[in-house]
């Protein structure tokens, strides 16, 4: 009788989409395009008066209607997703990345650094973002650099403390034992044990952030402290044309439709994202 010995290897992930998560892909893929491709299929410059009419209505002419210098809403949408879609893109981009680099080092290493390490970000995650963003764009000043970088910090600690929890479960798993066992390095362990398998809730947890960046960027436009003129993002449309909701609502309306079909599309998507987990072998 010969004895076969089974070593347990990492998890895979399977997907599958129902229908809303395939509508929210595709909402996200239209946005995307529209962010690259925008400004070439504005009708009009952006950021020239094209009508005399301030607060036109929607027509013909002008599908989504002029804003409060008469400008035409529907460029200025098509441009404002390349600054929305761009910015909170690449500021999730470099949260995330750095929030679960450090939270899989910290759940590996363990000890000292990483109780000093969850502190800092923990006293750093209090800070409420709104005022965060207000403090930094006050000291230095409003930048795309600027907000890029103020959204990414507001939002690593977040995103660490995720990556931390799953690196620390997977950490004690007996593939990861074996592993060591082995004599596999730090590196290997990172790169080929814990992050396979924490890759899915990760993919996650970058959807719901990239929400959630869409929306205090906007914010942060609402306020004047965002995307500055003659630049703008869709928070800052809404700002510059909420005065004058009552004689030309499609110039707030679109851009708010556009923040929210943004927005749900991701929710849409980032809830069909990890279906399940299944082990290698099957």
């Amino acid at each position: 009788m010969s004895l076969s010995l089974r070593i347990p290897t990492p998890a895979r992930l399977g997907y599958s989409f129902n229908w809303t998560g395939r509508i929210g892909l595709a909402i996200i893929l239209f946005w995307a395009v529209i962010a690259f491709i925008g400004p070439w299929l504005a009708p009009y410059p952006p950021g020239e008066m094209v009508d005399w009419d301030y607060f036109g209505g929607m027509s013909g002419q002008y599908w989504m209607g002029t804003d409060y210098l008469g400008r035409d809403i529907l460029s200025r949408v098509l441009m404002g997703a390349r600054y929305t879609v761009g910015i909170a893109l690449a500021s999730v981009v470099l949260a995330c990345a750095g929030g679960v680099l450090l939270g899989m080092i910290a759940g590996v290493v363990g000890g000292w650094f990483d109780t000093l390490l969850s502190r800092l970000l923990d006293a750093f995650n209090g800070i409420p973002s709104l005022l965060f963003g207000l403090v930094v764009v006050a000291a230095v000043g409003s930048s795309i650099p600027v907000l890029i970088a103020t959204l990414a910090a507001i939002y690593l600690p977040g995103s660490y403390r995720f990556a931390r929890a799953l690196a620390v479960n997977v950490n004690t798993m007996d593939f990861v034992t074996v592993a060591r066992a082995r004599g596999e390095g730090f590196a290997y362990l990172i790169l080929r044990e814990i992050f396979p398998n924490i890759l899915g809730p990760v993919l996650a947890d970058l959807g719901l952030r990239f929400v959630f960046i869409v929306l205090v960027l906007s914010g942060l436009s609402f306020l004047g402290i965002g995307v500055q003129p003659p630049h703008a993002d869709w928070g800052a449309l809404v700002r510059e044309n909420i005065e004058g909701l009552s004689l030309g609502a499609p110039a707030v309306v679109f851009p708010s439709v556009a923040i929210a079909s943004l927005t749900i599309s991701v929710n849409l998507f980032i809830d069909n994202l990890p279906t399940r987990i299944r082990d290698r072998s099957e």
